[in-house]
C-alpha cells in the first residue's frame, strides 16, 4: 500500500454548510476554560491580597496619625525648648551687664579681682543649671516625640505577626 492509497481516520464531523462544494469539517478538541482552572487559584489569591491591601491601608493610616502626633509633640516641646534658651539668654545678659556696671563702679585692682571671681563662680553655677535644664527639656522632647511613634510600631508588628 502506498502513501496515496492510505486513508486518513480523524475526529471530525461534517458542518452544517459547504464552501465551494468542500465540506468543513469540525475537529472534536478538547476545550479547555483556563479562567475556570486558574480562576479557583486566583480567587482565594486575590481575597488574600485583597485583605492584605486592606491591613496595609489601615496599618499606613494608624502610622500616618502616630507620625502627626509625634511631629505635633515635637513642635510643642521645641518651642519649649527655644523659649527656655530665650529665658536663659536673657538672664544671662542682664548678668553680664551688671557685672560690666560692678566692674565700673571698681575703685581698686583688688576689687576687680573680686568681682571677676566672683562672677565666674556665679556664672558658672548658672550655666551648670541652665544646662542641666536645657538637657532635660531635650530628653523630654526626643521621649515624648519619639513614644507615638514607639508604641504604633509595636503595634503594627504585634498585628503582623
Amino acid at each position: 500500500m502506498s502513501d496515496a492509497d492510505m486513508k486518513a481516520e480523524t475526529n471530525a464531523a461534517p458542518l452544517n454548510g459547504t464552501a465551494n462544494g468542500n465540506t468543513k469539517l469540525k475537529f472534536d478538541m478538547p476545550f479547555f476554560n483556563i479562567q475556570a482552572i486558574f480562576g479557583d487559584l486566583a480567587a482565594p489569591a486575590a481575597t488574600r491580597a485583597k485583605a492584605n491591601f486592606e491591613q496595609m491601608k489601615v496599618t499606613s493610616e494608624e502610622i500616618t496619625t502616630a507620625l502627626c502626633d509625634a511631629c505635633s509633640t515635637n513642635a510643642r516641646r521645641s518651642a519649649d525648648y527655644g523659649t527656655k534658651l530665650i529665658e536663659i539668654s536673657n538672664t544671662n545678659t542682664s548678668s553680664a551687664l551688671e557685672f560690666f556696671s560692678q566692674l565700673a563702679d571698681a575703685r581698686s585692682f583688688a576689687d576687680l579681682v573680686n568681682l571677676s571671681t566672683a562672677h565666674g563662680r556665679k556664672t558658672f553655677e548658672a550655666a551648670s543649671a541652665q544646662n542641666r535644664e536645657l538637657w532635660d527639656l531635650a530628653q523630654k522632647v526626643a521621649t515624648e516625640t519619639a513614644e507615638p511613634i514607639k508604641n504604633s510600631f509595636n503595634r503594627v508588628l504585634r498585628k503582623a505577626a
